[in-house]
């Protein structure tokens, strides 16, 4: 390698290390990047997911997903944001919830009887 293809190799490294921050390696899955979302609580990533179902079915509903001829915007993704949403869900989190329940509730029972 030629000390101009050197430098301009460590000068991709260090504006993609100060830049190309959004996608992280993912720590369990080689080929595969994590990008981190920020949110307040439980209930804005709630309000997140109820906004992009709602999309989905106005979408679905009015078929603005479809390109016309003359039309040169690209159409929504219905099947990707599906799957972001999928993804969004926080399973982990209501599993924990109901065996939180499942616990208050059963103490619950206990006093009651």
């Amino acid at each position: 390698m030629e000390p101009n293809e050197i430098k301009s190799l460590n000068s991709l490294r260090k504006l993609t290390a100060r830049y190309c921050t959004t996608l992280n390696p993912s720590p369990d899955k080689k080929e595969f990047y994590t990008a981190k979302i920020e949110l307040l609580n439980y209930y804005e990533l709630g309000c997140i997911i109820t906004n992009m179902l709602k999309l989905c079915i106005l979408a679905l509903e009015n078929e603005s997903h479809k390109i016309s001829e003359t039309d040169k915007k690209a159409p929504i993704n219905v099947s990707l944001i599906l799957e972001t949403v999928l993804e969004m869900f926080p399973m982990d989190e209501f599993e924990m919830l109901s065996e939180i329940n499942e616990i208050l509730v059963g103490d619950f029972q206990g006093v009651e009887e």
